[in-house]
C-alpha cells in the first residue's frame, strides 16, 4: 500500500505565506487604483500620470530600506527594548527622509535629478517636484508600519499584516472614488492618489500596532534572555539592516532608472512620456503572478527553531526539507500564473529568480548573515545599466527596453545571491570538521594521558631497580 507524505507540516507554511502573498498582490491592485485616479483626469493624463510615476518610484527609493526593517523585526526583536530601540532606528530614518524630499523639492538638486537627469519638460519636472513634496511624510509613516508588521510576522500572525495591508489597498480604492467627485479634480489633481495613499497607510499602521499591543506587547518580557542572546543593540540591528536596505534600495532605484534610460533614449519627445506612463500603469499589473513570491524570504526566519516563539510548539515541526519542497509548489505555481493564466511575455521569466533570491535570502537572515548579500545590489544595478545602454542598439526601445532590462538585473542579482549561500555553506562545512577534529582530539587526549603515565611508571621502576642495585653492591 502506498503511504503519502503527511501534509501536517505544510499547512502552517500555507497560513503564513497566503496572507503575505495576497498582501503583494493587493499593493499592486492598489497601485493600479492610484494610476485610474490620474487617468480619469480630464486633461493631461498621461503627463499627469508620468508626474506621478516619477515621484512615487523616486519616493519609493527611500521608504524601500525601511520597509526592510520588518525583517529586524522578524529576527531580533525579543523584547519590549528592542523594540523601543527598533523605533527608534526608523524614526530617525523617517526623519531623514522627509528633510531630502524637502531638498529634492525646492532646491536646485530636485531640478537636476528630474528636469535634467530625465529630459522632462518643466511642465512635468515641476509636477513630479510638487508631488515628491507631497509624499514627504509618507517614509516615516510607512516605517513605523512596518517594524510592527516584522514583530507580528515573528510570532506567525500574519493575518493581521495581511488584513492591515488588504485594509491599505481598500481605503485606497475608496478614497480614489471619493476625491474623484470632489473638485480635487480641478483644483490639484495629483492630491487624489496621494491623498488616498496617505489614507491607506495610516490605516495600515493603526492595524499592525493594535494588533501588537492586543496579542504581543504583555506576552513578552521587557528584556532578553540569555537564550536568545540577550537585548539586540542598535550596532547588530543595524548591521543586519543595512546590506538588505541596500539590497532593496538598489530595487526601488531600478524602476527610476528604467524610466531615466527610457525616457532619454527617446529623447524626452512626447513618446518618452507615454513610454514611461505605459511603464507606471502596465508594471504592477505583470508584478502580480510573481511578486509575492518575494515574502518566501520571511519563511525561514519564522520557523527557525531557535525562534522563542517556535519552543512553545513543538508538534509537527517544520523543517528545512518542508520549506524546500513548499518553495518548489510556490515557483511552480507562479509559472503556471504567468504562461497559462496572465500571459505576459515580458514577465514570464520572473518567477525563478525572484524565488531564488528569496528562498537563500531568508536562509541567510536566519544564520545573520545578511553582509554576504552587498555584492549582489551592485552587481543588479550594473547589469541593469549595461542592458539599458546596450539594447537599444539592439532595436529595442520604450516599455519592452524597461522590462527587458529590469529582468536582466533580477537575474545578475539572484546569480550573486546564489553565490554567496555557496560561500557562506562552505565556510559552514568548513567550521563542522574543524569542530569533528578538536572533538576527536579531546576524545584521545586521555588515551594520550594514560600512554604518558605508562611512560612515567616504566622510567620510576628503572630508577628504583638502578637504586637497589647500587645499595646490594655497597653491602658486597
Amino acid at each position: 500500500m502506498v503511504e503519502f507524505p503527511s501534509l501536517s507540516p505544510y499547512w502552517p507554511l500555507v497560513r503564513f505565506l497566503v496572507p503575505l502573498a495576497i498582501t503583494n498582490i493587493a499593493i499592486d491592485l492598489g497601485e493600479q487604483a492610484l494610476n485610474r485616479g490620474i487617468a480619469t483626469v480630464k486633461e493631461d493624463a498621461i503627463e499627469m500620470l508620468a508626474s506621478y510615476g516619477l515621484a512615487y518610484s523616486l519616493m519609493k527609493f527611500f521608504t524601500g530600506p525601511m520597509s526592510d526593517f520588518k525583517n529586524v523585526g522578524l529576527v531580533f526583536v525579543n523584547s519590549r527594548r528592542d523594540r523601543r530601540k527598533a523605533v527608534l532606528c526608523m524614526a530617525t530614518a523617517g526623519v531623514i527622509a522627509f528633510v531630502l524630499h524637502i531638498l529634492i523639492a525646492y532646491t536646485d538638486l530636485g531640478y537636476y535629478i528630474i528636469n535634467k537627469l530625465h529630459h522632462v519638460d518643466d511642465s512635468v519636472g515641476g509636477k513630479t517636484r510638487k508631488a515628491f513634496l507631497y509624499l514627504a511624510a509618507f517614509p516615516l509613516l510607512d516605517a513605523m508600519a512596518w517594524i510592527h508588521a516584522g514583530i507580528l510576522l515573528k510570532h506567525k500572525y500574519s493575518v493581521i499584516v495581511g488584513s492591515a495591508s488588504i485594509s491599505d489597498v481598500v481605503a485606497q480604492i475608496v478614497f480614489v472614488a471619493i476625491l474623484l467627485h470632489s473638485n480635487l479634480e480641478c483644483v490639484e489633481p495629483l492630491l487624489i492618489p496621494i491623498l488616498s495613499l496617505y489614507m491607506g497607510a495610516l490605516v495600515r499602521f493603526t492595524i499592525v500596532g493594535l494588533g501588537y499591543y492586543c496579542n504581543i506587547h504583555d506576552n513578552i518580557p521587557d528584556s532578553s534572555g540569555l537564550d536568545v542572546g540577550g537585548d539586540a543593540t542598535i550596532k547588530k540591528m543595524l548591521s543586519f539592516w543595512w546590506p538588505l536596505a541596500l539590497i532593496l534600495a538598489t530595487q526601488r532605484i531600478s524602476r527610476p532608472i528604467v524610466n531615466l534610460f527610457v525616457s532619454r533614449d527617446l529623447k524626452g519627445t512626447a513618446d518618452a512620456t507615454e513610454a514611461v506612463a505605459v511603464l507606471t500603469a502596465t508594471y504592477p499589473v505583470g508584478h502580480m503572478p510573481y511578486g509575492w513570491l518575494t515574502e518566501l524570504r520571511a519563511v525561514y526566519p519564522a520557523f527557525d527553531k531557535n525562534n522563542p516563539s517556535n519552543k512553545l510548539n513543538a508538534g509537527s515541526p517544520v523543517t528545512k526539507s518542508h520549506i524546500k519542497k513548499f518553495t518548489s509548489c510556490c515557483v511552480a505555481l507562479s509559472l503556471t500564473l504567468c504562461f497559462a493564466v496572465f500571459w505576459t511575455p515580458n514577465f514570464s521569466f520572473f518567477p525563478v529568480p525572484v524565488t531564488a533570491r528569496a528562498h537563500l535570502t531568508g536562509w541567510l537572515m536566519t544564520l545573520k548573515k545578511t553582509f554576504v548579500l552587498a555584492p549582489s545590489s551592485v552587481l543588479r544595478i550594473i547589469v541593469l545599466i549595461t542592458s539599458l545602454v546596450v539594447l537599444p542598439y539592439m532595436g529595442v526601445h520604450g516599455a519592452t527596453l524597461g522590462v527587458g532590462s529590469l529582468l536582466a538585473g533580477f537575474i545578475g542579482e539572484s546569480t550573486m545571491v546564489a553565490i554567496a549561500a555557496c560561500y557562506v555553506y562552505r565556510q559552514q562545512k568548513n567550521n563542522e570538521m574543524s569542530n569533528e577534529l578538536v572533538v576527536e582530539g579531546e576524545d584521545a587526549a586521555p588515551m594520550s594521558e594514560v600512554c604518558s603515565r605508562t611512560q612515567m611508571d616504566a622510567i620510576e621502576e628503572l630508577a628504583e631497580e638502578e637504586e637497589e642495585e647500587e645499595e646490594e653492591e655497597g653491602r658486597q
